[in-house]
């Protein structure tokens, strides 16, 4: 047990690495999106949203072509990414992008 918990100590991945404090501080966009996922759609910034998608998506890349691999960070940006297209899909339902049929009497954004 002291060996293999001193193996991960010393990896080119383990916690005396930034492949390891990098990801850990990244869970932060991911439980802010969780948290905001009880507030109003109204309060959702699109803009924001799409960004958080693009900057996650490019993250993934990075993080699954990097070497060592970098499963942690790849884990961190994909559940990013899920939480933020979801908030992306309740701004865009929210503000009738994703409606079946537009009123007539509501004004386009």
């Amino acid at each position: 047990m002291a060996s293999t918990f001193r193996a991960f100590l010393n990896s080119p991945v383990g916690p005396k690495t930034t492949h390891f404090w990098g990801p850990v501080a990244n869970w932060g966009f991911v439980v802010a999106g969780l948290v905001d996922m009880n507030k109003p759609p109204e309060m959702i910034s699109g803009n924001m949203s799409a960004a958080m998608c693009v900057y996650s998506g490019l993250f993934m890349r990075f993080a699954w072509m990097v070497q060592p691999r970098n499963y942690l960070l790849l884990a961190c940006h994909a559940s990013n990414e899920t939480v933020q297209l979801y908030q992306f899909s309740r701004w865009a339902r929210a503000n009738g992008y994703l409606s079946q049929k537009k009123d007539e009497d509501t004004p386009s954004k």
